[in-house]
């Protein structure tokens, strides 16, 4: 019967990708910036519910940017997850962007892309987060650079953070997790780390009831003198704090 619910899930959610898909290239490029947000918050919310998947939100999302959300990384679900709760352009690994209808959905959502492996690419892309933060955007990094088990965090890497301190822009933490709503416990069925491959991580959430991802938003603070590495280390403190 489980395996049946989640072909289920899987059928509306792959009908689901086909609607995003096609509105980014028919609907998007005749829509202002701020229709296309809505939309792609509206299509987050309604992906999270095809595949039984409750969203619980803590704390207040920040309502006008500019602002760096950071959050820590688990799944396939994050960017999905922070999108329903409040939209942002995101810093994703440039692999994605030759993803078949993965890596157009990423584009048309507004995602900066980045190889990590390249010092001047990182160095391109805190140039272009410090002009849309000091534009007035929301922009969304996980400083880790990949998922963790969930359990705990890993280090963040502190370069990106640069970006906030050349733009004056504050930061706002985002502790995130997945639990079992029926007992409260952590749900390590999304995760997304080690020999996991993407179907297995997919198959293993759409089998698993009662879901739900947990966003905890912390209160923005500014650099206050900090340096990158010392920003970096005082919003991981943070989120394991917020995640408790």
């Amino acid at each position: 019967m489980n395996k049946l619910k989640a072909c289920g899930k899987l059928a509306r959610a792959l009908l689901h990708i086909v609607v995003g898909f096609v509105t980014i290239l028919l609907v998007f490029p005749r829509l202002p910036q701020a229709q296309r947000e809505i939309r792609i918050q509206v299509w987050s919310l309604e992906m999270l519910g095809l595949i039984a998947i409750k969203l619980i939100v803590k704390g207040q999302p920040v309502s006008n940017g500019p602002m760096l959300l950071v959050a820590n990384h688990i799944s396939w679900l994050d960017i999905t997850s922070l999108h329903a709760a409040r939209f942002c352009r995101f810093v994703s690994k440039a692999d994605i962007k030759k993803w078949p209808v993965i890596g157009t959905l990423a584009t048309g959502v507004g995602t900066v892309f980045i190889e990590r492996e390249s010092r001047r690419d990182a160095m391109r892309v805190v140039h272009h987060m410090t002009e849309r933060l000091r534009a007035g955007d929301v922009i969304g990094i996980f400083p880790e650079g990949t998922t963790s088990d969930g359990r705990s965090l890993l280090p963040f890497h502190a370069n990106l953070f640069e970006a906030a301190i050349a733009a004056g822009a504050p930061v706002q933490p985002v502790a995130l997790d997945f639990v079992d709503q029926v007992t409260g416990q952590r749900s390590f069925a999304p995760c997304y780390v080690g020999d996991d491959t993407l179907y297995g991580s997919l198959w293993r959430t759409l089998c698993t009831s009662n879901i739900a991802v947990v966003m905890t938003f912390g209160a923005p603070q500014t650099a206050d003198g900090r340096n990158r590495r010392e920003w970096a280390a005082a919003l991981k403190s943070e989120i394991e704090q917020l995640r408790n």
